[in-house]
């Protein structure tokens, strides 16, 4: 739900622009309003879960997430639709990460890979059928059901998880590092506005420029509070662990391509090669079928070859497949882009049901809280960046063809994201080849 519902709405805009009586390029700072609320919140993730239960705020994010859908349906206005979508974002904030510590902290290590298998899937899914799907309802029903459609699912969410998420509550009553809270919050939401602000100019690009530089010095301050303080919200110390630094690291870079993907494909789709927005959907929703089928080969290579070499295999390979798209033409067959996308679609959701797993390896338990939260917020750096990289490749390639875009233009920015993601390679194939081994279960196959 929170997956689809950060990618479902970009199709709807213009929609939502005329029927509120606004511009659509000024009702892009919904979407900028959302992901700050991610960054300003996810911080304060992991001391919830361990102050008041995780699965207790599990369920409150949810019935937030909800209140919020329900409020962007009857907005009225550009600022309450704004509004609406920041409080929306605040219970997303708390939704993936709460969820994904439940899961690490209710399956063995043994099987996080094949846990980790599942819960990529709606992360990888989301962004190739959300737009498929907002296109479909904006188009037969209306766009207010992009919203409405999100409170049956809530509902259920709820029910169902108090009925079979059977998990330890474990609570560590720690104080909140309020000083902490202020300062990282200045930090990720001034580096996230300024990165949407680049890759989707409804500002002035200068003001993108000017928060990032912001939110940089905030995130160096921060450094300096938490080497000072007892309980630090987000404790910078976790990156000792070499395994958890290096999925960090790894999963950060190849995440750039990977968030760039669903920003310029489709815009190379429908501009470049003159697609409607359903046949372009109906063309990039291949990438989701295999996510799906790398659900049944996941757990099994990583146990027969180990995390370094599938990791570094499936970044380097899937980097070059989304370079590769930048050779697509108006002439390449159909079958052919399909079949890149669905190669590509497969090695992602096995690079990040590994390098997610991986980062859990050497964490103790009493630090996953944190650990996952620290998780959350490179995730959403890393994808905001991807989609500036690749927008201000656009535009400073647009200026050079006229300020139209053209086919050369994407080429560009697909070779530029495709060869920072292969780059991940390199974090993986630093590692021993034992590297986390007692969690893929490389470990039977290294005593043979």
């Amino acid at each position: 739900m929170e997956q689809m519902d950060s990618t479902v709405i970009a199709t709807s805009l213009p929609a939502i622009a005329t029927d509120i009586g606004s511009d659509p390029i000024a009702l892009k700072l919904a979407l900028t309003a959302y992901f700050v609320a991610l960054a300003i919140f996810i911080p304060l993730s992991g001391w919830m879960a361990d102050r008041f239960g995780a699965k207790n705020i599990f369920r409150l994010a949810i019935f937030v997430f909800m209140l919020g859908s329900l409020a962007c349906s009857f907005a009225f206005s550009l600022e309450s639709f704004v509004l609406s979508r920041f409080f929306q974002g605040m219970g997303s904030s708390m939704m993936t990460p709460v969820g994904r510590l439940l899961l690490v902290r209710s399956t063995p290590r043994s099987e996080l890979v094949s846990a980790m298998a599942w819960l990529t899937l709606p992360g990888l899914i989301a962004p190739l059928t959300g737009p498929l799907i907002g296109g479909f309802l904006t188009t037969y029903l209306s766009w207010h059901w992009i919203f409405w459609i999100n409170i049956p699912i809530g509902i259920a969410g709820i029910i169902l998880s108090g009925i079979f998420l059977q998990v330890p509550d474990e609570r560590t009553p720690r104080p909140v590092d309020l000083v902490g809270f202020v300062i990282a919050s200045i930090a990720f939401s001034g580096m996230v506005f300024g990165l949407s602000v680049i890759s989707l100019p409804a500002l002035p690009i200068i003001y993108g420029y000017l928060t990032i530089a912001v939110g940089v010095t905030a995130g160096v301050l921060y450094i300096l509070h938490a080497k000072r303080t007892k309980y630090p919200l987000l404790d910078p110390a976790l990156f000792r662990h070499r395994l958890y630094r290096s999925s960090i690291t790894g999963g950060s870079l190849y995440r750039i391509g990977v968030g760039a993907m669903p920003f310029l494909l489709p815009l190379m789709l429908q501009i470049g090669f003159g697609l409607t927005p359903f046949e372009s959907g109906a063309i990039t929703f291949v990438s989701a079928i295999g996510a799906i089928m790398s659900k049944f080969v996941a757990e099994r290579v990583f146990a027969r070859f180990g995390f370094p070499r599938v990791l570094a295999f499936s970044a380097v390979v899937g980097g070059l497949l989304i370079a590769t798209q930048g050779l697509f033409t108006t002439e390449t067959p159909t079958v052919i882009i399909m079949s890149v996308l669905l190669c590509g679609g497969v090695l992602r959701s096995v690079f990040f049901t590994g390098s997610n797993a991986l980062g859990y390896a050497d964490v103790p338990d009493a630090e996953t809280s944190q650990a996952t939260a620290i998780v959350a917020v490179c995730q959403q750096l890393s994808v905001a960046f991807g989609v500036a990289v690749a927008g201000g490749i656009l535009e400073l390639t647009g200026r050079f063809t006229g300020g139209h875009l053209t086919v050369l233009n994407f080429q560009i920015a697909f070779f530029t994201v495709g060869v920072l993601s292969a780059l991940a390679g390199l974090v993986y194939l630093t590692l021993p080849k034992n590297a986390g081994a007692d969690v893929s279960g490389h470990r039977r196959y290294i005593k043979e």
